[in-house]
């Protein structure tokens, strides 16, 4: 039977539930996701295989809130850096350096690749990740609209999509080939930034 002092409206059930999604984003960290059973999360978390059912429902459960919580890690800070920008050519910069910094971040760099592999084997997984760059593209829309206030919502929508779509393009293919022209792609965004960045639409 479960203790009391476990279950998940309490103090100690929910630092329980937090240890268990800690330990499985570690454990996805090195091992993917065939390495995030309940059995490995139980053990490494030094805890009952019962308890993730009674926290989570069961193993789908645990590898949503896994999956939230590696999504959070991998993309918040992403997108707050690119939010604090001082503007679209200061978040270009921004993007330059990307690449390299996640080549150098091998854990994150290694969870990102996971999300993707998550998000296309299991459609809950999916929805999270989907849910999560909506909202991503639009905090980056509202940042746009103050910096290009005569931007339609249409086009603020549209730039967005692209730079979200330009940061995980960029990643992906830079985890492939490390000779990639990052920086001769983004001087030609910054070049039509200069172009067309006093257009209405």
């Amino acid at each position: 039977m479960t203790n009391l002092a476990d279950r998940p409206n309490s103090v100690r059930g929910d630092r329980r539930r937090e240890q268990l999604v800690e330990t499985g984003v570690a454990l996805l960290r090195e091992h993917g996701w065939p390495g995030v059973t309940t059995r490995a999360v139980a053990e490494r978390a030094g805890t009952n295989p019962g308890l993730i059912h009674y926290h989570f429902g069961g193993l789908p459960g645990l590898h949503e809130a896994i999956f939230r919580r590696a999504t959070d890690l991998v993309v918040t800070p992403l997108v707050t850096e690119l939010l604090n920008a001082e503007d679209e050519r200061a978040a270009l910069a921004l993007m330059r350096d990307m690449p390299d910094r996640a080549a150098a971040d091998e854990p994150t760099t290694r969870l990102a690749a996971e999300l993707i592999v998550g998000a296309t084997r299991d459609p809950a997984l999916g929805v999270v990740l989907r849910d999560e760059l909506r909202r991503a593209r639009g905090l980056i829309a509202t940042r746009l609209a103050s910096l290009r206030p005569g931007w339609t919502a249409a086009r603020l929508d549209g730039v967005a999509t692209l730079v979200t779509a330009a940061i995980d393009g960029l990643m992906l293919h830079y985890m492939i080939d490390p000779d990639l022209p990052v920086g001769a792609a983004l001087s030609a965004v910054e070049d039509l930034l200069e172009e067309g960045g006093s257009c209405g639409s």
